[in-house]
């Protein structure tokens, strides 16, 4: 737990954080962020302290599967820290992670920053792993800024929306077999916080690791659960991207035999925006699933450009946010 009572002069190295410190009102003091931060609107033009090494919005999902793991494998870095700016900025409080070596700088990028910085800052490790990891590091985040006031205000509105979607579900005498996949060429199921996420919803994804890591399975262990709804969800894409390259999951054997194909029940969502990030937004994307899952139960108020029913080939997006039902 990191303690401080003045305003710090922040920087974020993932984009959850940096939306965790905008919803607190932090967002002056935020004077550093990565390249892949985009929400709130209002942090546009800060400066860009992390950029990714590889040129993924040129690569296929499996080319960037395969150049990641040949950089882990060989002990490389996937981002680069500009450490002449963040000398610069001198932040007091950096905010980062020791979750995932593809999601943002962890443990070597920062121990290197920190031999560089000629003063060092706080440090506060984000690394959730289930919904009440998320609202901890938002309480962990109030307390290290000086928010604890606002952070509280902010756990308790997630929690009753949260609460109004599990005592819709918890009476369902019939939950849908889901599968939510974090990556289609190889495929890989969802892990940490989103099983969680797709049981309050009303679903049952057993593919999903509850409180761990997102693995590579073999696609017959889909077939074989054969999901009754089906909503792809690769880590670190927008809904475009996602559609763009949804059609490589066409060609797989027996997709066409898959439940949630046969039912019109294949959506493309927005994961950067709802799921993959460990902020705010999971709680709208809880609301997301269940309108998905259950659309007769719960509509969805949200932002257009949440969602795309995927037809068989892929449908046109000029159909985006379609009613479920």
């Amino acid at each position: 737990m990191v303690a401080m009572v003045t305003a710090p002069r922040i920087v974020s190295f993932l984009p959850s954080a940096t939306e965790m410190t905008c919803a607190l009102g932090l967002g002056e003091q935020l004077l550093g962020i990565t390249h892949e931060c985009d929400y709130p609107p209002e942090i546009k033009g800060k400066p860009v302290v992390v950029r990714n090494y590889l040129p993924i919005e040129r690569m296929s999902q499996r080319e960037i599967d395969a150049a990641v793991t040949e950089r882990l494998r060989n002990g490389l870095s996937l981002y680069q820290v500009d450490e002449m700016l963040m000398r610069e900025i001198a932040p007091d409080l950096i905010l980062t992670q020791d979750l995932c070596q593809v999601c943002a700088p962890s443990g070597n990028e920062v121990s290197r920053l920190l031999e560089v910085l000629p003063s060092k800052p706080k440090i506060l490790w984000l690394t959730p792993k289930s919904l009440d990891g998320i609202l901890d590091n938002i309480r962990d985040l109030g307390t290290a800024t000086g928010g604890l006031g606002e952070g509280e205000t902010l756990i308790s509105s997630a929690r009753a929306r949260l609460g109004r979607v599990a005592s819709v579900t918890r009476t369902l005498s019939y939950r849908p077999r889901v599968s939510c996949l974090e990556w289609m060429d190889p495929v890989y199921c969802c892990g940490h916080w989103l099983p969680e996420m797709v049981r309050i919803a009303g679903g049952r994804d057993e593919l999903g690791r509850e409180d761990t890591d997102s693995v590579r399975i073999p696609w017959n262990d889909v077939l074989q659960w054969a999901p009754e709804v089906l909503i792809i969800m690769p880590c670190g894409f927008d809904l475009d991207k996602t559609v763009d390259q949804a059609e490589r999951l066409f060609s797989y054997p027996a997709w066409e035999n898959i439940p949630a194909v046969k039912a019109d029940r294949v959506y493309a969502v927005n994961a950067n925006s709802y799921f993959a990030r460990p902020g705010p937004r999971v709680v709208d994307g809880t609301e997301l699933l269940a309108h998905l899952i259950h659309p007769d139960l719960f509509e969805w108020n949200g932002p257009p450009g949440a969602f795309l029913r995927l037809g068989y080939p892929v449908v046109s997006d000029v159909m985006r946010n379609p009613t479920v039902a």
